[in-house]
């Protein structure tokens, strides 16, 4: 271990888990959403995986079961103005650390466990895990709740401004994405700082 970062998780007795994961840190458009995890022995971890090596069906089923049968659950949205204020990495750590206190506020938790190689300030003892989210089955839950909602947003924001379409690529940086941006103009939910960026960066060509 060093700095609360562990690359193993065998043989390390963390008491009550919850387990916590963001999605939506790379795309142009759109929120960072965050779940926390509180599972049950008995939950059916077989239907549990790294949300993004399930297909969309799958991680809407497996989303009801853990909705259903989970322990406790929390999620939460960062808004695109929230990531340009205080940039993408601390709003998904603000993401997760506001979705841990819900969930705190319902049963009692010994280790939160992150995805990844950054923690939340939080009053709990809490640990970094690099690709927790395919070791850790409440990470894994937590990923496949927070791509899910996540999803859901952006379908409806593709209603909203269905030029962009959203549903499909979910506000990520694909061509047809930016083909659209290029042609109407950023969207009212395009992360400003995210497209400043992208137009500082040298061409290749």
């Amino acid at each position: 271990m060093e700095n609360g970062l562990f690359e193993s998780v065998d043989e390390i007795d963390y008491g009550i888990i919850c387990g916590a994961d963001e999605a939506g840190r790379g795309p142009l458009a759109g929120p960072v959403t965050a779940a926390a995890v509180v599972l049950s022995p008995d939950f059916p971890v077989e239907i549990l995986n790294d949300s993004k090596k399930m297909t969309e069906k799958e991680r809407d089923e497996a989303a009801i079961i853990i909705r259903q049968k989970a322990v406790a659950w929390a999620i939460v949205s960062q808004s695109h103005a929230v990531i340009d204020r205080i940039n993408i990495l601390q709003a998904s750590l603000l993401a997760m650390k506001m979705a841990y206190e819900k969930v705190s506020r319902i049963v009692h938790v010994d280790t939160l466990l992150v995805d990844g190689n950054k923690r939340p300030d939080v009053s709990v003892r809490c640990h970094a895990l690099v690709k927790g989210d395919q070791k850790i089955p409440e990470i894994m839950a937590a990923s496949i709740l927070a791509k899910t909602e996540r999803d859901r947003i952006m379908k409806l924001c593709d209603r909203k401004w269905p030029q962009y379409g959203y549903a499909k690529h979910k506000g990520y940086p694909t061509k047809e994405h930016i083909a659209m941006i290029e042609k109407f103009g950023p969207s009212p939910i395009e992360r400003k700082t995210f497209m400043k960026e992208k137009d500082e960066t040298p061409s290749l060509f």
